[in-house]
């Protein structure tokens, strides 16, 4: 997603979004035999969403709060308040990790309470964009997403528009990759042990018939860059273009403007929530499947499911169907094989 505050017009700017106008669906569609049916609803603008080490989902709001809700709830329950713009959440045993704007948050679980609540990484750079998505690394390192304070600029912060990587504690804060416009969603592959992350390209390249750039995905390596603001994805010529020497490509290329956001392995395929544009149903709102050859580049992207509002997290469930958290309604889909 583009950035995120605590009013609709911060997170448009968040996600880098450009307005237009339409209207959504109503009803949530997949493909045959697969159904979808309600998890939970009540919630306000959820963010991202992570299951617990006492079994429970907790979820953020970009209101500033953190809540745990459950299946069949229509009222969640607040267990943390006063965040800013809360965008990822990430368990390490009993601690609780929340990025915000400009900072990270580390709380702790005690009985069914969020307590001691401490800032281990604080400030960082923020301004259009700001820390997206953070989960925790095979080597037990957390990873996070530093969106750009612009939509294209020369950042003054070198952790701008990166993939940051840093010791539970807050030490020894590393630049994984650089280049990323907007690196939101972030996602282990099972199995492999990569790193990959959905990527916003920039608002001003192309027309209205032609829309451009991709959004993307890409696997984070050490030390690579992405092209930003230099360099972009073209979805028409599905290859870099501007000066693009020393640029690793994306393994995936998606529908401009679409807000790539949140993204989740679920039954061996990527899965990428489309998050769409304000006021608009001509791009996202919807989620997409991309099928990754042994290599990890993506063999082919399709639709998976369609008529959201806003779909922005994606997490599997405890019993291996697939959740959907749309932003707009404030409800989590449930998807799950016939």
């Amino acid at each position: 997603m583009r950035t995120r505050i605590t009013s609709l017009v911060a997170l448009i700017a968040a996600l880098g979004l450009p307005p237009a106008a339409g209207a959504p669906t109503v009803k949530v569609l997949v493909p045959g035999g697969f159904q979808v049916s309600t998890f939970a609803s009540g919630l306000e603008h959820p963010t991202t969403m992570a299951w617990g080490p006492d079994q429970r989902l907790y979820v953020t709001e970009d209101t500033g709060n953190v809540v745990v809700t459950r299946s069949g709830s229509r009222k969640p329950v607040v267990v943390a308040r006063g965040l800013r713009t809360p965008l990822g959440l990430a368990w390490l045993d009993d601690d609780l990790y929340v990025s915000e704007r400009g900072r990270l948050s580390q709380y702790s679980l005690q009985g069914s309470s969020l307590v001691s609540r401490r800032t281990v990484l604080r400030g960082l750079p923020f301004g259009r964009h700001q820390q997206d998505n953070v989960v925790v690394g095979p080597d037990g390192r957390l990873y996070l997403g530093s969106g750009s304070t612009c939509d294209v600029c020369r950042e003054r912060d070198r952790r701008s528009a990166t993939v940051l990587s840093l010791r539970p504690d807050g030490s020894d804060l590393r630049i994984v990759a650089r280049g990323l416009r907007n690196p939101f969603g972030l996602a282990f592959q099972p199995g492999t042990g990569r790193l990959y992350a959905s990527v916003n390209g920039q608002d001003e390249i192309g027309t209205e018939a032609h829309p451009e750039p991709a959004e993307s995905v890409v696997v984070v390596r050490q030390g690579a860059f992405y092209g930003w603001p230099r360099c972009w994805p073209s979805y028409r010529l599905r290859k870099l273009a501007g000066r693009c020497r020393g640029v690793t490509p994306p393994v995936a290329f998606l529908e401009p403007h679409s807000s790539a956001d949140g993204i989740a392995f679920w039954r061996g395929d990527l899965f990428v929530a489309l998050w769409g544009q304000y006021l608009s149903n001509r791009h996202g709102r919807r989620v997409v499947r991309i099928k990754l050859g042994p290599g990890g580049n993506a063999k082919r992207v399709t639709e998976f499911a369609r008529g959201f509002e806003h779909p922005l997290a994606l997490v599997v469930d405890r019993t291996g169907a697939l959740l959907v958290a749309d932003w707009g309604r404030g409800i989590i889909y449930r998807i799950s094989r016939r």
